[in-house]
This record gives structure tokens, sequence and C-alpha cells, in this order.
């Protein structure tokens, strides 16, 4: 009886080790799949997690910009380098005539087109090229060379005029420019009353189509008259939206009640044209276009009023254009006074076939300081 009762307890302590020993050797397998299972979770997780964030970013992400939707004529083989072709006193020096009169001392060093003090964000032609362009009306011999000559002998003449600015400064590539103006300036009210009349569809596509074709750029002037800035702006919008196309606002033709365009001299707030500028930049990144540029025209302090408020954007450049006609020593005094001392961000210089007495060569024109970024003939 004993020895059964032993060999029972016996064999319940075999059986209760055995258990036992099965139950440990079994915890870490369990553990270790449990921990595969929870690493498996985790990865799926992450996955989607990234995989959600990744399709975030590229909604987010806006298309690819065009690239240069423009041909720069490039310097001549034989091109020399900027400082080459001047003398140390005017590399060091600004003109005398610049000068007029005050120091001469550089704002910026020579050859260098953004002016002191201001920066460019943007990814715009201006940062490495130099635009030299032609104005005027095709349908009109006094507003400027466009109405002078024939669509084909205007694109030559203005390769040509940009090749010999390439040649001057090969680290600026000129890049032919077609400025048309496409809303006039008139002392007819017309029928709103607005005294204006607008460059017919049929001219700004020929012109739109001429500078794609010769890998120009075209900008759009608008003359204004009694009309606000931002709405001549608007009913530009269609061609704006073409990679190629960048804007120009004549200042002086904007006139109040009461006055005449050409008869009174125009006046605009630069609020209003920081309202343009943020116009373009919104339309550029709506669109996904490459960066543009606004070209403000001023010859008299008294036209531009609040000129701080004109602010470039991360995508818009501005350039504030020159355009007074005369003597050379008359108009660099002026540049430096309108556009060095009252900078904005890039420099403009017009210059008039038939007006200015003697014209200004492309070696003179880039002493100014700082060295205009955009040349314009008319």
């Amino acid at each position: 009886m004993k020895k059964g009762f032993f060999l029972m307890v016996t064999a319940a302590l075999l059986l209760f080790f055995a258990t036992a020993c099965s139950e440990k050797s079994s915890a870490p397998e369990q553990k270790h799949d449990e921990k595969k299972t929870d690493e498996a979770k985790k990865a799926s997780a992450d996955k989607k997690e990234n995989a959600s964030e990744s399709k975030k970013k590229q909604e987010e992400k806006p298309e690819k910009k065009q690239e240069k939707p423009f041909k720069p004529m490039m310097p001549s083989k034989d091109a020399k380098p900027l400082k080459e072709n001047y003398s140390q006193e005017a590399i060091s020096k600004m003109p005398r005539l610049e000068a007029h009169g005050h120091s001469r001392e550089r704002s910026v060093p020579f050859g260098q087109t953004l002016l002191k003090g201001t920066e460019d964000k943007s990814n715009g032609p201006l940062k490495k090229y130099r635009l030299v362009a032609f104005y005027g009306q095709p349908n009109s011999t006094q507003m400027g060379i466009l109405g002078e000559k024939t669509p084909e002998a205007l694109m030559k003449q203005l390769k040509e005029q940009a090749q010999a600015y390439s040649d001057a400064d090969p680290a600026h590539p000129a890049i032919p420019t077609i400025e048309l103006i496409t809303t006039i300036a008139q002392r007819n009210p017309g029928p709103d009353g607005l005294y204006f009349h607008r460059t017919s569809e049929q001219d700004i596509r020929e012109y739109a189509e001429l500078a794609k074709k010769n890998g120009a750029l075209l900008l759009l002037d608008v003359q204004l008259g009694r009309d606000n800035v931002l709405h001549q702006v608007k009913l530009l919008e269609p061609y704006l939206k073409l990679p190629y196309v960048h804007l120009a606002i004549d200042t002086e033709f904007h006139v109040k009640e009461g006055q005449v365009p050409g008869v009174d001299l125009g006046h605009v707030d630069g609020r209003e044209i920081d309202k343009a500028i943020q116009y373009v930049s919104d339309l550029a990144k709506k669109n996904h276009l490459p960066d543009k540029i606004v070209v403000v025209h001023q010859f008299k302090g008294e036209i531009l009023a609040n000129k701080k408020a004109i602010k470039p954007r991360d995508n818009v450049e501005v350039a504030l254009n020159y355009d007074g006609f005369g003597p050379p020593g008359s108009k660099m005094a002026s540049y430096q006074g309108l556009v060095r001392n009252e900078p904005i961000q890039y420099g403009g210089f017009k210059l008039f076939f038939k007006n200015d007495k003697p014209l200004l060569t492309p070696k003179e024109v880039l002493k100014l300081d700082p060295a205009p970024a955009i040349i314009d003939y008319q």
C-alpha cells in the first residue's frame, strides 16, 4: 500500500515538473511571437503614415515651373569680361555726369545690377540676364520703334542691339524683349470716359507670337489714362499667363478726374502698383508660371508717390525704369536720383533714338551705378 502510494506521489511530481518545464520552454517562443506581431503592426502603421505624409507632400508641392522660356543672345567668342573694357577710374568711380557734382563713390561694385540694400529671392531672369527692349505701338510711328519697323525687321535690329550688350557684359547675356503698349492714353475720353483705348487683340497676339518664335520676352505696357492700375493688369491676364510675358506700367499717363493725359502730368501711388505686383505674383503661383518681371516707368519724382510701398515678391522681380529723354548728363543724374537713391530692386534705363542727343552707347550705359538690368529703346 505504501509502495503504491509512493508511486502515485512520484508520478504526480514528475507530471508537475514536466508541465512546468513545457510552459517555461514555450514562454520565450510565445513572447517572441508576440514581439514579432507588435513589430509587424508598428511597421504597417509606420508604412501607412509615411505613405500618407508622402501623398500629402505630393499634393502640396506645385508642379515644376517651366525653365527659361527665352533664348538670350550669348556673348561672342571674342567678347571680353566687363572690366577689361573699362579704365580703372570707370571701374572704381561712377560717371561724372551721373554724380552731378556730388561724390562719385559707387553704391555697389562695378557692373552689379542689384541695387544696394535689396535682394532677389526669385528665380527670375534679372538675376542672371539683362533685358534689352524695343518699345512702342505697331500702329504709331510717334510712339516708338515698334511702329517704324516691320515685325521681322524689328526683331533683326533688336537681336543686334541685344548682342551688343551681351558682348559688352558677358556675365549678363541680354534677352531680346518687345515692350508693346497695350492700353494707349488719349485726350479723347472715349465711351467709358477713361481716356484710353486698347491695342487690338490681333496685334497683341501677333507680337506675342513674334516673341515666342524668336526666344524673346514680351513686356505688355499699360498707360492707364483715368483707369486704375489693377483693372488694367486684369485686362491682360490671359497674356500674363504665358510664360514669356511680363508687365510694364507707364505712370506718367495716369490722371485723375478733371485732368487729361498728355496735357496734365500723371501721378500714381506706389500702393496701387504694389497691388498689381501682388496680383501678378498670385497669378504666377496659381498657374505654376516662371517668375515674372514688373517694370515701373518714371521720369520725374512727383509722378510716383509712396515708392517705399512697392515691394518685390519671391516670384516677381521689380525694376524701376528711368525713361526721360535729353542730354546724357541730365539722364544720368536723374537715374541716380530716382533709381539709385530710391532703391526698390533693379534699375532700368530708357534711350530715345530720336530725342537723345547724343545717344549713349552700351559701354556708356553700363558705367551707371548700379548697371541697369533693363535697357529700353524708344
